[in-house]
This record gives structure tokens, sequence and C-alpha cells, in this order.
């Protein structure tokens, strides 16, 4: 199998080990930076250059795309898919993912279990927001945000009011949502591939923090996840045709809630806290996929 990973650099420890794997299962493995790629659209012809090269013949694609580069990396994984190269996900699921309003759009619609969740343009009713998800503390979180950046605990009333308007006033748009005291700062990893959930762990925040992102100085542990959070992991993957995927739970009185799904895991630190080759278990995917 020729094997295109897109990421932005080789040294990436995901993206690395996702190279070593592919290599190690006798793969032809190249790892593309979608940034460095540019686009030829022609009548009944498109191409894809890279590095002074047109690339073709590849068999599969491994979308590593950042948040940051989701519109630009998105256009060079369509491309990819234009030619009949097999996505692990594909570019559709990833905008999914990525808006995080259509993604809790479509948990609601789908009878996925999340925190409670507010949106509006209007700052005229702040108070009937705060309201609808329960009242402070509560947590207002940027759409387009990652690894916790744009993740905010408002601890009072006056305090959401204050920090809904200021975004309202920059044209930020922005959910707010239900802070699940009970969850005691953590949450659950799961890595969803296809119908099975491969690996989990559960992230702490450090004292004084409330996000449990390992970026942000989270600590993670093994831990083993029930039937219902197995399933609700699944669903919340699915249903947003993320195939291969990180998806965060919290535990709440009411059982498992989702908080997002990522089409990017980082594979770092659940490899290290679960003795997992992750990465080969994707390539694996990956060939009976194509078979």
């Amino acid at each position: 199998m020729k094997l295109a990973i897109l990421s932005r650099s080789s040294g990436i420890y995901s993206t690395k080990r996702l190279y070593e794997a592919a290599v190690m299962r006798g793969h032809q493995a190249h790892v593309v930076d979608h940034l460095g790629c540019y686009i030829g659209l022609s009548g009944g012809n498109a191409e894809i250059h890279y590095q002074e090269q047109i690339l073709q013949d590849f068999d599969a694609v491994i979308p590593r795309i950042g948040a940051s580069n989701t519109f630009y990396g998105t256009a060079v994984l369509r491309q990819f898919e234009a030619q009949g190269v097999h996505a692990l996900n594909s570019s559709a699921a990833i905008l999914e993912a990525r808006d995080k309003l259509h993604a809790h759009q479509v948990f609601a619609r789908n009878g996925i279990p999340m925190p409670i969740t507010g949106f509006a343009h209007s700052t005229k009713r702040t108070h009937d927001l705060i309201s609808m998800v329960g009242g402070a503390p509560l947590i207002v979180k940027l759409l387009y945000g990652t690894q916790g950046n744009g993740v905010i605990l408002a601890e009072t009333n006056k305090a959401a009011e204050s920090l809904i308007n200021a975004f309202r006033g920059l044209d930020a748009y922005f959910l707010v949502q239900q802070f699940v005291a009970e969850a005691g700062n953590a949450d659950i990893r799961c890595i969803v591939l296809g119908n099975n959930v491969i690996a989990s762990m559960q992230r702490r925040a450090k004292e004084g923090e409330y996000r449990a992102n390992l970026h942000l100085g989270g600590q993670a542990e093994l831990i083993d996840i029930t039937e219902e959070e197995r399933d609700v992991a699944i669903r919340a993957a699915q249903a947003l045709g993320i195939r291969c995927g990180g998806v965060d739970l919290i535990r709440s009185n009411l059982g498992p809630l989702v908080l997002e799904v990522n089409s990017s895991p980082g594979l770092g630190g659940i490899e290290k806290v679960t003795k997992m080759d992750i990465a080969s278990k994707i390539i694996e995917f990956m060939e009976n996929d194509m078979n």
C-alpha cells in the first residue's frame, strides 16, 4: 500500500509513530505537509503538487490536520478523495467534528448524551441563555478552539454575563455549556477505531485548573470504562462519520456525557499510559479496509 500521511512535520510524535508502523508492516509511507501542497484544476483533470512533483498513485491517506489548518487541509484531502484515494477520516467528517456547534446538533439529533448546551447571537437575552444551561458555574467554549484553548469557566452568573457579552462584542462564536461538577475536573479519552474502542485513559486537571488536557498539565492514568461509556463513545464518533478519533467523555450523575470528538487525536499520551501500539492498530485497520 502506498500511503500518504498528511501532517505538518514528520517529527510530530503521532506522525512519526504512524510512519514507523506503516513501514514496519511493509507499506510505502510518505509524510506530506498539506500546507506545502497546491492544487491544479481544469476540466476533467485535477492534480496535487508537492515539492515540485505531482502526487499520484496513492492507495490511502491518513489526515493529521491541525485545527488551525482545517480549511486548507481538508481541501487537499478532498482532492485525494476525488482521485479515489481511501481516507481514514473523510474531509466531510473532519469538518463536522471541528465545528463544535454542528457536532452538538448531530449529537442531539442522534440522542447522544452531552452537557446541556446553548448557542445564541443576540446579547439581549443573555440571562436566558445562562439559565438554559442551569446557571453558573458554566463553561463558555469557542467553536473552533482546540487542546483546551478557548474554554473558560465562569463561576458566577455575573461573570458569565460579562464574558458572553464580551465575546459577542468581538463577534466571536461560542457555546455556553453546563458545568458538570461531579466529573471532578476529569474526563475520559477513548480512541475509537471503526466499531470498537481500542484504548482509553482518564485525564485529570492539575491543581487550580478545570481543563484536563495533557497539553495544559493534566495527568493521565489507565481506566476501565463501562459498556455504556464504550457504546456512547462509538455512537458519537459514528454519528459524525469519524472512523478513527478521540472521543472525550465525562462521568455525570446521569451517566456518560460527550464533550467532543477529535478527528486527529494525539497518540503520545495514550500510548504511554496504555503501553499499546495504537499506531499499528490504525495501520492494520486501514489494511483491512483496503481488502
